[in-house]
């Protein structure tokens, strides 16, 4: 068994609020346009597989449960962003499919999540920047 390192309780709670005032943040730049980070991560997952998923396969690439992925859809159907159509491959699966209005609010939320994320870490050099994103990727694979 490894021993750990001791690591101050104020660490783990400024860690704890640093993100969720980033979350805060990026949230209140997509409810500009109606999106939130939820649905943009939808959105966005839609786009990489080539605008359709079958919902479950949409489940597992957000890694969260069926149910919700059925509200979510839910949420972005009734925006327009998303449309449910049968699988002609296999009629007992539902497919989410990106629309012409879902690919609009696909492209202007990742214009407003990467403005987002410039002003949360504008103040840092790249070098910095870098070893933010390690330090946060070794902290990420330590919760696996």
């Amino acid at each position: 068994m490894h021993d750990l390192p001791a690591v101050p309780a104020s660490v783990l709670f400024a860690l704890l609020h640093t993100a969720g005032a980033a979350e805060a943040h990026l949230e209140s730049r997509l409810a500009t346009i109606g999106l939130s980070v939820p649905k943009l991560a939808a959105l966005t997952a839609l786009r990489e597989a080539g605008e359709s998923l079958p919902l479950g396969q949409l489940a597992e690439r957000l890694s969260c449960v069926k149910s919700n992925i059925t509200q979510l859809v839910d949420r972005l159907e009734a925006d327009g962003f998303v449309k449910r159509l049968a699988d002609p491959a296999d009629r007992r699966t539902r497919l989410a499919v990106l629309t012409g209005a879902g690919r609009t609010a696909c492209d202007e939320g990742a214009r407003l999540r990467d403005a987002a994320a410039a002003e949360l870490v504008g103040g840092i050099s790249a070098d910095e920047a870098r070893q933010l994103a390690g330090l946060i990727a070794k902290i990420d694979r330590g919760t696996g």
